[in-house]
């Protein structure tokens, strides 16, 4: 392996993206700027209460989203730090997706085994 490819593919997927639930949150909030009352998000994002809001403490206890309270009616909104932060995650992934494309598209089909010599342990 070439000295110059150390750590090519030690991707920085930060955790408190990475996680399925708050993924779809973030996801949700990106994609509606001006925030999603509590029960469209916790539709859109098919959880509970209970789950939802355990979820999104953790988000705003990074500065990721901010909750606005009105009579009975939270609304969730991203941070501009928030959007920041998903936006370099995102890129992140972007890069995962591309240096994955290659090694898939160029494998020849029909190949039963690595090149050179190597057997089944």
């Amino acid at each position: 392996m070439p000295s110059n490819d150390a750590g090519r593919y030690a991707y920085d997927l930060q955790r408190v993206f990475h996680e399925k639930a708050r993924l779809g949150i973030l996801t949700s909030l990106a994609t509606n700027p001006n925030g999603l009352l509590f029960n469209d998000l916790k539709e859109l994002c098919a959880l509970t209460d209970g789950n939802l809001s355990r979820h999104i403490q953790v988000l705003r206890d990074e500065g990721l989203v901010e909750v606005w309270k009105r009579s009975r009616q939270t609304l969730c909104r991203m941070t501009a730090q928030g959007r920041k932060r998903f936006e370099a995650y995102v890129a992140e992934l972007e890069r995962v997706v591309r240096d994955a494309l290659p090694a898939t598209s160029k494998s020849p089909r029909g190949k039963k085994g690595p090149a050179g010599g190597f057997a089944p342990a």
